[in-house]
């Protein structure tokens, strides 16, 4: 990466990988011609890499195997392994269970 530029002071005609997106475009292999820093008081610097946009190339469209390959994740994550139910929301990884299953005390054994 040759170039590095302060905040807001980069040239025109580069992108991040989520303004391509938004542009319906990907990086396409190409490697980030720009960093771009953002000088913080008492913290490292926050990087942003920049794409040419005349170099990105179209997203590619959804297939139906990735669309199945992507509901069928979603649907993994929303499913409770204790309970076995779709609760509508993705389970938080921090409890590895659905919130009620997380605050139903288990039966003791004695």
């Amino acid at each position: 990466m040759a170039d590095v530029y302060r905040w807001r002071l980069a040239p025109d005609g580069l992108a991040t990988r989520r303004q391509l997106r938004a542009l319906g475009l990907r990086p396409g292999g190409q490697d980030p011609v720009v960093e771009i820093q953002r000088i913080r008081r008492h913290k490292p610097p926050l990087v942003a890499y920049l794409y040419r946009i005349d170099r990105a190339k179209p997203v590619r469209p959804m297939t139906p195997g990735r669309a199945a390959a992507l509901a069928a994740a979603m649907r993994a994550r929303r499913t409770c392994p204790n309970c076995l139910t779709d609760m509508g929301y993705c389970i938080p990884r921090s409890l590895g269970m659905c919130v009620p299953c997380h605050d139903t005390p288990a039966p003791s054994s004695s």
